[in-house]
């Protein structure tokens, strides 16, 4: 395994942006971007070895995609509730669309993308409380769209259209300790992707340095609706809960932005 100081990691970078197109080293891997440059430089996947120093991450991103990026995944807390499995979904689910066809006929889901912006359609939303220090999951049954009341009255049936009590919760100290050692320093860098002789190929453009991630601008792109907050489960199996980002975006969380080319 090759190890880099910063400076050889970029020139190797700056070295591979000026290669033009190179085809996808991974056919079929939704992670192809990253694991190309991984595969051209030679490491193991989100590893960069770079003695020495504090511990660095790589970021790829497509350059035009509306996709959100996944920074980790954090269960909430109480963790000992397994609140999202046990309660989000069996009180607050709805009927998965593929049940009694891919799925048993009593399968459930429970997704939801949600922010600080505003409320989704079913009432929940990402609170910033600063003075308990914790990022909260709210819901209010006033703010669901009519479109939902037929699931509405499943609530109230089940649980009440009362707050969520207890609220799942993350502490600003542990999503600190998480984002932070995920994104402490990033090496970040978009592609263009485009198809040649039926063969996806890449081409890594912009090259950005992102040094001393702070979690004050994580907690304002929670509330100004740059992070979301994504559940994804259902009563076959929790897909994990993950904190998302829009694209463009990595940059304002970082108190040191060097750009390289």
């Amino acid at each position: 395994m090759k190890t880099y100081t910063k400076e050889s990691l970029t020139e190797a970078l700056l070295n591979i942006r000026s290669m033009g197109w190179v085809p996808c080293s991974r056919p079929g891997n939704v992670g192809g971007i990253g694991n190309t440059i991984e595969d051209l430089l030679g490491i193991p996947e989100n590893n960069l070895p770079i003695p020495n120093a504090a511990e660095w991450e790589l970021k790829t991103q497509r350059v035009n995609t509306t996709s959100l990026t996944t920074l980790f995944h954090m269960e909430p807390s109480p963790r000992v509730l397994r609140f999202v499995p046990n309660i989000l979904l069996p009180f607050y689910g709805w009927p998965h669309q593929e049940a009694g066809k891919k799925h048993p006929p009593n399968e459930m889901s429970f997704r939801q993308t949600i922010s600080g912006l505003g409320r989704s359609d079913r009432g929940f939303t990402v609170v910033v409380n600063n003075l308990l220090r914790k990022l909260e999951i709210s819901f209010d049954s006033s703010a669901v769209s009519t479109r939902h009341s037929e699931w509405l009255e499943t609530v109230k049936m089940r649980i009440g259209l009362g707050e969520l009590d207890p609220q799942p919760y993350w502490g600003f100290d542990d999503l600190f300790h998480k984002a932070g050692t995920k994104l402490l320093n990033t090496f970040y860098i978009e592609a263009e992707t485009k198809v040649i002789d039926g063969q996806t190929h890449y081409s890594y453009q912009n090259i950005t340095i992102l040094k001393g991630f702070k979690i004050e601008n994580f907690l304002y792109a929670i509330e100004s609706g740059d992070i979301f907050v994504d559940f994804d489960a259902r009563t076959g199996h929790n897909h994990g809960t993950k904190f998302r980002l829009r694209r463009n975006k990595l940059p304002n969380l970082y108190s040191e932005v060097i750009k390289i080319a």
